[in-house]
């Protein structure tokens, strides 16, 4: 399938296996955006945006795009701790009493933007009927008792990441996380991200659909196993308390949805955006930058079981992991999405990566399509 947009020079091969994908009958739409400096020598999309193929792909169709939102969120901490708002090492309890409870009044800041707080998951009974609204969830994350003593394991934590960051944004702020996210960094940077699409604009989200018979790496199938047949594991929990399957994603109340580590709808312009403008100084000066991309946390997830490295909000290349690389070098670091989102940066070369999907892959982490895209970039540069 022919691509739109723009390749330039000495990026051809990328352009070659992006329209490649398009083979697979099962692939819908996706778009990859690459910029060097700021400058961007990648823009494709291609394909179609929803199911009977009668809407193409356009430069600003939207897609789910589901974690990739995690660092836009660390990064509007960042900020406030700029400002003196927020302390790293300040107890979340400090800025949020009522967190306290359950054993959590102990937990940083910093060990949220880790995965180190041991609050990774939320327990029984299903939270799928009130999850829409925030001021209930908050009070179900306030109430909810430790998994284990913050700062001895790591556990990612998929929904409960968003909920405690973006109510010590509120609290801090005073602000709605997600308006200060879009008023701070998207607006002023012409980011086409939204963490809750405007009902003007759900004419252009894209629909999302699990692809048949992908099965995902061996740590993915694992998750899976795990997923089916322990319901009350802390890895199960993290992942479908409340549920955030891609039968989610077709319901206008997920396009609205406001939750800033689990739910944006973007662009692949728009996610490889955020990482030029943070490379390029724009959103938090060289200090925070530097804590945001230093290794923080390193060892075997107990929630996405397999060994995972973050610094404070981001993904970090993990060597005990290759199948999970970046492929952009050692010092890469951004964040996925579940099944084939991603966007990332290579701070040595000045690389931002963007990568969006309507066909949802079974890899947690990296995936194929991806996996054959970046090399390339690299070969280009």
């Amino acid at each position: 399938m022919e691509a739109k947009g723009k390749c330039a020079s000495g990026f051809e091969a990328v352009q070659e296996a992006f329209e490649a994908i398009f083979d697979d009958p099962q692939e819908r739409g996706a778009g990859v955006c690459v910029q060097v400096g700021g400058e961007t020598v990648v823009d494709l999309w291609a394909g179609v945006a929803d199911l009977e193929g009668d809407q193409p792909w356009n430069h600003d169709t939207l897609v789910n795009t589901y974690c990739c939102i995690k660092p836009f969120t660390a990064i509007a901490a960042l900020m406030l701790v700029e400002e003196g708002k927020l302390e790293l090492d300040q107890t979340v309890a400090h800025y949020w009493p009522e967190f306290s409870q359950g054993g959590k009044e102990r937990i940083t800041l910093r060990q949220v933007l880790c995965h180190t707080s041991g609050i990774p998951a939320l327990r029984l009974p299903s939270r799928t009927p009130i999850m829409y609204d925030w001021d209930a969830m908050a009070e179900v994350v306030a109430a909810e008792p430790l998994w284990w003593e913050p700062g001895t394991s790591v556990g990612y934590g998929a929904t409960t990441y968003g909920w405690i960051l973006g109510e010590l944004v509120r609290r801090a702020d005073g602000r709605d996380p997600c308006t200060f996210i879009h008023e701070r960094i998207c607006e002023p940077n012409d980011l086409e991200v939204h963490m809750g699409v405007d009902a003007e604009h759900f004419h252009r989200i894209a629909f999302f659909e699990r692809a048949e018979g992908r099965t995902g790496d061996n740590y993915a199938q694992d998750l899976r196993a795990v997923m089916v047949s322990e319901p009350e594991h802390v890895a199960t929990l993290a992942f479908t308390n409340p549920a955030m399957g891609s039968r989610q994603t077709a319901d206008p109340r997920w396009w609205a949805y406001r939750h800033p580590g689990v739910n944006a709808h973007g662009t692949a312009h728009g996610l490889a955006g955020f990482y030029s403008a943070l490379l390029g100084g724009r959103l938090v000066g060289p200090e925070l930058l530097a804590e945001f991309t230093r290794e923080h946390s390193n060892d075997m997830d107990r929630t996405l079981l397999r060994p995972m490295r973050y610094g404070l909000g981001c993904m970090m290349e993990q060597p005990a992991d290759p199948g999970a690389s970046h492929r952009m070098g050692p010092k890469a670091f951004g964040h996925v999405g579940l099944g084939g989102p991603i966007s990332f940066a290579d701070p040595e070369r000045e690389v931002s990566f963007g990568f969006v999907t309507t066909t949802m892959g079974s890899h947690v982490l990296m995936d194929p399509r991806v996996q054959k895209l970046a090399p390339l970039v690299y070969a280009a540069l």
